[in-house]
């Protein structure tokens, strides 16, 4: 099972893995001790920004350019989330993203789950 949950409200679940590019703001490493930071298996900074810029114009497409980052350019780092899952059976899966149903998690969760 993968849980999500935002960095914000983390309250040392483990085995937990932090899925963003950037480090959140405000978050100390030492608060963060023991979780993985993947953050090879986020949108590049290019598609990250570029749906910054317009969120509600942009989504749909951002979802289809971030499957094809995941399916070109990320297969190693869905792999080790992958391999970190079978180890564990479950997995909690931490974001700075306020609007989690409208950010990359949801796109990772399927591919993970395909």
């Amino acid at each position: 099972m993968y849980n999500i949950q935002r960095v914000y409200t983390y309250q040392h679940q483990q085995p937990a893995v932090l899925i963003d590019r950037l480090w959140p703001r405000g978050i100390s490493k030492i608060r963060l001790s023991g979780v993985e930071w993947i953050k090879a298996v986020a949108p590049s900074g290019q598609l990250r920004k570029w749906l910054h810029q317009n969120p509600e114009n942009h989504y749909q497409e951002f979802c289809r350019l971030y499957q094809q980052e995941l399916s070109l350019q990320q297969q190693e780092a869905l792999r080790t989330l992958k391999q970190l899952h079978e180890q564990h059976q479950q997995l909690w899966l931490l974001t700075a993203a306020k609007d989690i149903a409208h950010s990359h998690v949801p796109v990772l969760l399927a591919q993970l789950q395909a």
